[in-house]
């Protein structure tokens, strides 16, 4: 027997008519649809390949923690940032770390280039982004 690997990731529904396996398809712009000429059992095993993925457990998902940079800094220790979320994480010099949402690149940028970046912070930062106490085991430097 040979096994080949299969992504069914973009198959949204399955149907069987006169001898065809009806398959609905997301292309990311538009929808597909497809018939198949294949017997009855073919749409059976779908369908129950389908209950067996719906009755497994999710594996948890595990975010990938934040990588910080050092900074010479009298408020801050490290800074890090999440281009694909826009967060901000900053790890201040009293050990508590912080996430701010929203922020965009080009301040993240500024941000990590200023001469100072605790007057930075708290004239382009501070308050104007929402923020959020995280636990300090969740990043890595």
């Amino acid at each position: 027997m040979k096994l080949s690997k299969v992504d069914l990731s973009s198959l949204l529904a399955i149907a069987h008519s006169d001898g065809y396996l009806q398959l609905l398809l997301d292309r990311g712009d538009e929808l597909e649809f497809l018939e198949i000429p294949a017997p009855i059992q073919a749409y059976e095993g779908l369908q129950e390949l389908n209950e067996i993925i719906a009755e497994t457990p999710a594996l948890p998902f595990e975010e990938e923690p934040i990588a910080m940079l050092p900074v010479n800094s009298s408020m801050a220790a490290a800074v890090g940032y999440d281009s694909d979320e826009c967060i901000l994480q900053v790890e201040f010099q009293n050990g508590a770390v912080y996430q701010y949402s929203g922020v965009d690149s080009e301040t993240w940028e500024d941000l990590h280039s200023a001469d100072s970046i605790g007057r930075f912070f708290n004239e382009e930062i501070k308050g104007r982004f929402e923020s959020e106490r995280i636990d300090t085991d969740d990043y890595c430097y």
